[in-house]
C-alpha cells in the first residue's frame, strides 16, 4: 500500500477519535479565553437580604453567624467567619459567600453555582484530575500533531502542500509570530 493511502487513513481515523475531545477543548478554551468578562466555570448570583439582628448580641461572631445563617435558610457547610470591623461579618459557607453589615441588617450573599458542561470542560481543560488525566491529555496533543502533519499531505499538486498549502501552512506559523511580536 502506498504511503499516500497510509496517510490519508491515519488522518481519517485520528480524526475520528479526536473529534469529541476537540469539541469539548473548542468549548471551554473559548469560554477561558474570556474569563475577564465572565466566570466561566461558576455561576455568581447576588443577593441582597434584610435581616433581624434585634436580640442578637453583635460582639459574638459565632452566635451573630448562626442567626444569619438560620434567617436566610443557609444550610450548606460553614466554612469560616471572619470579622472585618465591628460593622462587618464575611462568613463563607460552601458555594456562598455572605457579608453582613451588622448597623444596617443587611446581608450581601454571593451564591456561586457549576455551570453544567462548562465546569466539566473547564475541569478537564486545564487539567485538574492531574494523575491519569495527564498522560491522556499528553496523548491528545500528539494526536493533534499527528492530524496536523498528516493532514498537511492528504492533497497533492497545487492545491497540497507543493501550492496553496505552503502559502497556508506558512501563515499559520506567521500569525502566532506577529501576536508574540506586538504583545512583547
Amino acid at each position: 500500500m502506498k504511503w499516500r493511502k497510509w496517510n490519508t487513513i491515519i488522518h481519517r481515523d485520528l480524526g475520528y477519535l479526536c473529534f469529541g475531545l476537540t469539541i469539548i477543548y473548542v468549548i471551554s478554551g473559548v469560554a477561558v479565553n474570556h474569563i475577564q468578562d465572565w466566570n466561566p466555570t461558576y455561576a455568581i448570583e447576588k443577593n441582597t437580604i434584610k435581616i433581624d439582628l434585634a436580640e442578637i448580641d453583635n460582639s459574638d461572631a459565632q452566635m451573630l453567624t448562626k442567626a444569619v445563617l438560620e434567617q436566610i435558610g443557609e444550610t450548606a457547610p460553614l466554612k469560616n467567619i471572619y470579622q472585618v470591623d465591628s460593622n462587618t461579618l464575611k462568613i463563607f459557607v460552601e458555594n456562598n459567600n455572605l457579608t453582613v453589615n451588622i448597623a444596617e441588617h443587611m446581608v450581601y450573599q454571593e451564591k456561586s453555582k457549576k455551570r453544567k458542561l462548562l465546569y466539566q470542560a473547564n475541569f478537564l481543560h486545564l487539567n485538574h484530575p492531574k494523575k491519569l488525566w495527564t498522560w491522556f491529555a499528553d496523548l491528545y496533543a500528539v494526536a493533534l500533531g499527528l492530524l496536523a502533519i498528516t493532514g498537511i499531505f492528504v492533497l497533492k499538486g497545487k492545491k497540497g502542500i507543493a501550492g496553496r498549502g505552503l502559502w497556508l501552512v506558512g501563515t499559520g506559523f506567521i500569525i502566532p509570530l506577529v501576536f508574540l511580536w506586538l504583545y512583547s
